[in-house]
């Protein structure tokens, strides 16, 4: 994938330049200290990727996010893990916070690459027979079992969905709203892009939510939601 480089900071870009070419599945096209001049560029060039930093002067990276063509993803970097909330409001495919470790950093590699493949064919993914405790889900020209009390949690991204089981990730073309309305009780919706299964919860707080190894933020217009239907129904199960 080509990719760029979009923050302020002389040695912030110099560390993610360092992790990118020991990255050998992307090629770093260029690098800018400011969104208005990454804006110019990939109307002229074709960039797959871009590694942005939030909080900078003019244009902040969230302003920027919502302008580039939907074909290019994004990957926050910040020093900053309040803003990751804000991040799913732009369809981000991975927050960074800094500094950035190289495991990390190649997961969130990864995770791009999956949807830059989707994203590049037109075939047409979905979901059906859907059961009682379980669905069929196409993908990659396949369909799978998913059992409902498996899946840990759903993220959307752009067009598509990711149903992270334990050992498994199956990305699906089909919103996030299709997608809830199939589900069964036990899901519920967090933010603007995770749906989690109450059932995987390990613990929680006023703001994140722990399942398995992953925090997931609760959205601001969600809270009231989720403290109504799963804190209170779960006091009263006890």
């Amino acid at each position: 994938m080509n990719c760029i480089i979009v923050d302020d900071e002389p040695l912030a870009r110099e560390a993610m330049e360092m992790l990118i070419s020991e990255n050998g599945r992307l090629t770093l096209v260029s690098a800018f200290n400011n969104a208005t001049s990454a804006a110019k560029f990939i109307q002229e060039q074709s960039v797959d990727l871009i590694f942005l930093d939030i909080r900078m002067p003019k244009v902040t990276g969230l302003e920027f996010a919502r302008t580039i063509p939907k074909s290019t993803l994004v990957i926050f970097t910040t020093a900053y893990a309040e803003y990751a909330i804000d991040s799913y409001e732009v369809d981000a495919v991975d927050y960074l916070v800094k500094p950035i470790v190289s495991e990390r950093f190649r997961k969130a590699v990864e995770k791009a690459e999956a949807y830059h493949t989707l994203l590049l064919t037109d075939e047409k993914e979905n979901i059906e027979n859907v059961e009682s405790e379980f669905m069929f889900v196409k993908s990659e020209r396949r369909f799978f079992k998913v059992n409902f009390k498996d899946i840990l949690f759903i993220e959307g991204l752009k067009d598509y969905v990711i149903i992270q089981l334990p050992d498994q990730r199956i990305i699906t073309k089909t919103s996030m709203k299709a997608i809830h309305e199939l589900l069964p009780k036990i899901f519920l919706r967090v933010n603007r892009s995770y749906i989690v299964n109450t059932q995987q919860i390990a613990s929680f707080d006023n703001n994140d939510i722990y399942i398995d190894k992953y925090e997931i933020a609760i959205g601001n217009n969600y809270r009231d939601i989720f403290f109504e239907e799963f804190v209170t129904k779960m006091g009263k199960m006890g």
